[in-house]
């Protein structure tokens, strides 16, 4: 006698396809560049059809978009959670420039160089890059300011420093496609240095060992 085992075909929710669609989207563009990000390609990391991933993405150029902000959005919140847990400022401050200035942070500065050529052609992604630059500069400006009030920090401007600061980083993240094994420490601190300056810290301050 044949037994006839039905096997039972497990759907996902929209919700969690569009995730999953997102985030192998956002993988690839960390990897390989945001041009990458096709319907066809993401289909294929998946093992699906293109036709899924348009049904959640009809126009390319949106998946584009999501894959930017999903990938900034991730890394943002590592270097900067929004719901940060008791601490110093100044600590905090420190565990932000450790991660956000090594050779791990290259893969994000690499698609925010990405990101930023290619939004001159693609007027949803400009919007996107858009949005996640003021993400963070509010999330810094938010942590510069928590300082000042506790009187770690000084400035007479949190976002003006909080630009400054951020312009630093994107000048030395602008050389991640090239060997820095050479670049003089002076220049690899730049950002901190500028930090400490305009914040009214001791030299070393945001480079002490940040364990509590």
């Amino acid at each position: 006698m044949t037994s006839r085992v039905q096997r039972e075909r497990i759907r996902k929710s929209p919700a969690v396809r569009r995730a999953e669609i997102v985030a192998a989207a956002a993988a690839v563009a960390l990897a390989e560049g945001l041009e990458c990000v096709t319907l066809r390609r993401i289909g294929e990391e998946l093992g699906v059809r293109p036709g899924l991933i348009s049904h959640y993405f009809p126009a390319a150029e949106d998946l584009v978009a999501e894959a930017f902000g999903s990938a900034a959005s991730a890394e943002l919140d590592t270097l900067l959670p929004a719901d940060r847990p008791d601490g110093s400022p100044t600590r905090h401050l420190a565990r932000f420039f450790a991660g956000a200035t090594g050779e791990a942070y290259d893969d994000v500065s690499r698609l925010w160089i990405n990101a930023r050529h290619l939004s001159r052609y693609r007027p949803v992604l400009r919007d996107r890059v858009a949005e996640q630059e003021a993400a963070w500069r509010g999330r810094l400006a938010d942590l510069i300011r928590q300082g000042v009030e506790r009187a770690e920090f000084r400035t007479d401007d949190p976002e003006v420093t909080t630009i400054q600061i951020l312009v630093v980083l994107d000048g030395l993240g602008a050389h991640a496609n090239t060997d820095t094994r050479n670049r003089p420490e002076a220049v690899t601190r730049m950002a901190v240095t500028t930090a400490e300056r305009e914040l009214g810290l001791t030299s070393g301050a945001l480079t002490r060992p940040t364990s509590d």
